[in-house]
């Protein structure tokens, strides 16, 4: 099968080792090309210094090694003050990548988290993934974030609804190797960012699409020539 490429956009280091990780060891594992965007810096909302905020880049660097992804994209956008900026400014970062990259298929974000550059980093990648003649982008899903997407009002209309799975049952190990890596985000179980937390919700998946351990999906777009 012809390779595919594929980018990962995330509000925050360890968005892409949460939201997908699994799933992109699965598409390196098929021989297909991952590239990650990360847009904000992480770190501005807790008042820390330059020193966290490098430490926040360099275990971004760390996962994507553990991962074998090779292009990581560390942009410094403010930390849970996305929707303080004009969102043509995102939409134009998105757009830069995804020229460079032209993937096939894009994950992000789910719309209603409750983390606000969640759902502005979903609107943001949704703009420049608008589809147009010829256009790169055919497949978008949004994945979800632990301590975000499960923690929004339980509006039936607003809450995450997968429609895709992954097995991930060969690469849950190597997932929870990767968000290692983001030690200083991780919590004691029964937290739900803890690898116990991460382990259970591949579980819970797994159970409802019949795997030992699943990564969940919302299919937003799937375009076919």
């Amino acid at each position: 099968m012809q390779s595919k490429k594929v980018l990962v956009i995330g509000a925050h280091p360890d968005d892409e080792v949460l939201g997908c990780g699994g799933t992109i060891l699965k598409h390196l594992n098929h021989g297909d090309m991952v590239s990650v965007l990360i847009l904000g810096e992480g770190e501005t909302s807790k008042e820390k210094n330059m020193i966290d905020i490098e430490g926040r880049k360099k275990a971004a660097q760390k996962a994507a090694q553990i991962l074998g992804v090779s292009d990581l994209f560390l942009e410094r956008l403010p930390d849970n003050q996305f929707d303080s900026l004009p969102l043509l400014k995102i939409v134009k970062k998105i757009e830069s990548h995804l020229l460079k990259i032209k993937p096939e298929i894009v994950y992000t974000h789910f719309a209603n988290d409750l983390n606000i550059d969640h759902r502005t980093t979903f609107k943001a990648a949704l703009t420049a993934c608008r589809p147009q003649p010829c256009f790169f982008v055919k497949k978008i899903l949004s994945f979800e974030i632990l301590s975000s997407t499960e923690w929004q009002a339980k509006n039936i209309g607003k809450m995450f609804r997968p429609t895709v799975y992954e097995n991930i049952t060969d690469f849950i190990a190597q997932k929870l190797k990767a968000m290692q890596a983001h030690e200083g985000e991780l919590k004691n179980y029964p937290h739900p960012r803890s690898l116990k937390g991460i382990e259970v919700q591949a579980q819970y998946r797994g159970i409802e699409s019949g795997y030992k351990f699943a990564e969940a999906f919302q299919l937003i777009r799937d375009l076919h020539d």
